[in-house]
C-alpha cells in the first residue's frame, strides 16, 4: 500500500487499489463461510489492528496480507483438528501468495505469523508481525464484539447462554464452555489480556476486558443472581 492507514474504510479502499492486495482480498471474499465470527469483516477487523499494533515496526502490506490468510481455513471449534487450524491457514498462506507477487522472505515471516497466531496452538510469536497479528486476533475475543463472538459460536455448538441453577459456576459445578457461553468468559476470556504481547495490545485488551464484566454485572441484575 502507498500508505499506512488505521481508518476502516480507507484501509479497504487502499486495500483494493494495491496490486498484489486487491485481487488477495476480492480472493479471501470468496472462499470466506458464512461464520460471522470468522468471516471478511473478522479478518478486516484484525488487518486494522495488526496495523494499529504493529505501527512502524512491521510491512504494512505484510500485516495484511496476514491478517486477510490468518482463517482462511475454518477449521470448526469443536473439531479434533483445530489445534491445526493456524497451520493449515499457514500451508495455504504459502500456496497463494507468490502469485500475488510476494518474495520468498516476506512469505516465510507472513507464514510463521499466521502459524504462530492461535490461541489453540499455544505458541509465542517472535517477531514483531506474529506479536501484532496474535494480538490483533485476540482482541477479536474480547468486547462487544467478543460478546458477539462468544454468544454465535457458542450458538453454533449447541451451547446454552449460561447455567440456569448456577450460572457463574460457584455451587461446585465444573464449568463447561461448549454447553454454556458464559463459562467462556471465565475459562478464557476474561484472562486473554495477560496473554498479549504488545503494550498497546494489552492496554486495548484491559479496556474491552472490562466492558465484558460490565456485561457479566448487568446479567447478574436482569437473572437475579448477582455476579
Amino acid at each position: 500500500m502507498n500508505a499506512v492507514t488505521t481508518d476502516r474504510e480507507a484501509l479497504v479502499a487502499a486495500m483494493r487499489e494495491d496490486p498484489r492486495l486487491g485481487p488477495l482480498l476480492a480472493r479471501v471474499d470468496a472462499a470466506m463461510d458464512d461464520d460471522p465470527g470468522h468471516d471478511l469483516a473478522h479478518v478486516l477487523r484484525v488487518a486494522l489492528w495488526t496495523l494499529r499494533i504493529g505501527a512502524d515496526t512491521i510491512d504494512p502490506d505484510e500485516g495484511v496480507a496476514a491478517a486477510l490468510l490468518h482463517d482462511i481455513v475454518n477449521v470448526p471449534k469443536d473439531s479434533p483438528d483445530r489445534a491445526r487450524a493456524s497451520e493449515l491457514c499457514a500451508a495455504q498462506a504459502r500456496s497463494w501468495l507468490p502469485e500475488h507477487g510476494f518474495g520468498a522472505e516476506a512469505i516465510e515471516r507472513i507464514a510463521d505469523a499466521i502459524r504462530d497466531h492461535s490461541f489453540s496452538r499455544g505458541a509465542v510469536p517472535q517477531g514483531p508481525l506474529g506479536q501484532a497479528l496474535q494480538d490483533a486476533d485476540r482482541l477479536e475475543a474480547l468486547g462487544v464484539i467478543g460478546l458477539f463472538r462468544c454468544v454465535s459460536t457458542g450458538s453454533r455448538m449447541g451451547a446454552r447462554y449460561f447455567h440456569d441453577a448456577d450460572p457463574w459456576g460457584r455451587r461446585g459445578r465444573s464449568r463447561d464452555d461448549r454447553a454454556y457461553s458464559i463459562d467462556h468468559f471465565f475459562e478464557k476470556l476474561l484472562g486473554l489480556h495477560a496473554t498479549m504481547n504488545t503494550a498497546a495490545g494489552r492496554a486495548e485488551a484491559l479496556r474491552r476486558t472490562e466492558y465484558l464484566r460490565l456485561t457479566l454485572t448487568q446479567l447478574g441484575d436482569e437473572i437475579g443472581e448477582a455476579y
